[in-house]
């Protein structure tokens, strides 16, 4: 029985991810260079994957000629005024409202910091739909996602089973953390992350598409 439902937060609730890749594209390109996409991939949605930290790479590709820490600051100065004011993805929250009316619960679980994730949950208006919001905070250093450890503190503070929950994710990161914690995850790749391979044990072009029913229908097919 569904009993509670999971979502990551970056590229899944908001679409944090495309500007960032497409800020950080920007800059490489001011300086006559590509971002190595190969690698920018790997830190998506966790950071157990790659150390890539793409304004120390930029930093030695001009040989020292742009500093880390500007860049960092012009990437995140850019991104952050596209990011504020994208809205909340299709889907999320016309879902969570119906789980909230049929008595289940709902978490955020994120590979981000609180520092992060409450700001913007809060900011955009949403904040008082969720029981639990789990971010890399509250796991030990180094076992964000792909580890499980994410999401299996997310059942514990919901206080269901695995198989009483559902996770949906946008990042091969998060769709394996969530299939290593045994939880049924739904895959809702963004622009960015649709590019990149992943087996969900259900895929979906938006959380839109998808209602509680498919859902829950689908569930009691695997369980059966």
């Amino acid at each position: 029985m569904l009993k509670a439902l999971i979502f990551d937060f970056d590229g899944l609730i908001l679409d944090t991810e495309t500007p960032e890749v497409l800020v950080w594209q920007s800059i490489y390109r001011d300086h006559g260079f590509e971002l190595p996409l190969h690698e920018w991939e790997k830190t998506i949605g966790g950071y157990g994957v790659s150390n890539f930290d793409a304004a120390e790479h930029l930093a030695h590709l001009t040989q020292g000629r742009l500093d880390a820490v500007s860049s960092r600051l012009r990437y995140r100065q850019e991104a952050d005024a596209i990011i504020h004011a994208s809205p909340v993805l299709p889907g999320v929250k016309e879902i969570i409202r119906e789980a909230k009316m049929q008595g289940m619960k709902v978490a955020i679980g994120s590979s981000s910091p609180h520092s992060w994730v409450d700001t913007h949950v809060q900011r955009l208006g949403i904040y008082h739909l969720f029981d639990h919001i789990i971010c890399q905070d509250d796991v030990q250093p180094g076992r964000t996602k792909p580890h499980p450890d994410i999401f299996l503190k997310a059942l514990e503070k919901l206080q269901v089973r695995n198989n009483e929950a559902v996770v949906f994710e946008d990042s091969p990161n998060g769709v394996l953390a969530a299939k290593r914690a045994g939880i049924f995850v739904v895959w809702v790749p963004n622009p960015l992350t649709a590019r990149m391979e992943a087996t969900g044990d259900m895929k979906v072009s938006s959380i839109a598409a998808l209602t509680l029913r498919d859902l829950t229908d689908r569930l009691n097919l695997r369980v059966g």
